[in-house]
């Protein structure tokens, strides 16, 4: 059995996300310590109690989702001794990719914590609310190949691109919120369903500019080190342990595509993984790898008990 780790993006995060593990476990409570210390802000506190609304903004929800995820991951090592080396790939949905980072001793998490909070305040600062839009296209009929079709027709009249190959069935698209209309349209032509998706910004298209710019100067300080476990990246749906390179990555990613449904590919077909393991949030993730890779086990690790049923199945 070769395993790799997964950790889930924006969308997965939930009022009460990680309290479980906070009771039951000191690992976990450090961890979330650690975030508000490094943030000089009560996260923790906004995750437990609310105002959903509030936690739900991007720069609140991003270090979030990641402080749960190094919750399960630190858990797992400290109480149940399953070390991050136990997997052979790594990967994360957009700002699961600083996760896995951190989970795999690249970036501290300290580090990680501040560079998720700057990386969702210079999302939203990029594009001003209501001007950007993203839809997700499903439907058994949704492809790459169609969701390009419908992003060229939005072109036409601004920015519009594949943002996120989740799956087969499952594809969002970005940019300028009049494109997106028309691309809406289109894909419905072609036979797919169009939901508009209730963000705050328009991710992974070319309106993130600006926010890539920053986030290239809080990167070029960052402390990066080779992680313990090759990340597979979402801009190349391919490994790589070098620094160097996944500074590079960690920038391109804000305006690039989310290559979900290629790295997963990857991880199964080159890769040689047999089991997932989604640490964090939800169990997003875990659904999407049975739907592209249907003979891999998919776990997802949110409570107590899930931790001790996938330790002792090691």
């Amino acid at each position: 059995m070769s395993l790799a780790f997964l950790f889930p993006g924006q969308g997965s995060q939930s009022i009460g996300m990680g309290a479980e593990l906070a009771e039951a476990f000191a690992a976990a409570r450090e961890v979330f310590q650690e975030v508000d210390d490094a943030l000089g802000q009560k996260l923790s506190k906004l995750m437990r109690e609310g105002p959903e609304d509030e936690l739900t903004l991007t720069e609140n929800a991003q270090p979030a989702l990641m402080a749960v995820s190094l919750a399960v991951i630190r858990t797992l090592e400290r109480e149940f001794g399953v070390a991050i080396e136990r997997a052979a790939f790594v990967a994360g949905h957009s700002l699961g990719e600083y996760s896995a980072l951190a989970a795999a001793g690249a970036i501290s998490l300290a580090d990680t914590a501040r560079l998720l909070k700057l990386r969702g305040q210079a999302m939203q600062r990029a594009v001003p609310v209501g001007a950007g839009a993203m839809a997700s296209l499903i439907g058994p009929k949704t492809d790459v190949a169609l969701a390009e079709e419908a992003a060229a027709a939005g072109a036409a009249v601004g920015v519009c691109v594949v943002a996120n190959d989740n799956n087969q069935g499952n594809v969002v698209i970005s940019g300028d919120k009049a494109a997106v209309d028309v691309a809406i349209e289109k894909a419905k032509t072609l036979g797919a369903r169009a939901i508009p998706l209730n963000v705050s910004a328009p991710f992974h298209c070319p309106l993130m500019q600006p926010a890539a710019d920053e986030m290239a100067e809080a990167l070029s300080r960052a402390t990066i080190i080779a992680p313990r476990a090759p990340l597979v990246a979402n801009i190349t749906a391919r490994p790589t342990h070098d620094a160097d390179e996944i500074r590079r990555l960690l920038v391109e990613q804000v305006t690039g595509r989310v290559r979900w449904r290629e790295s997963m590919l990857w991880l199964t077909s080159q890769g040689g993984v047999t089991r997932f393991a989604e640490a964090g949030a939800g169990k997003v993730l875990s659904g999407m790898a049975k739907r592209i890779a249907p003979d891999a086990e998919a776990t997802p690790l949110n409570t107590p008990a899930d931790l001790d049923a996938f330790a002792k199945s090691l």
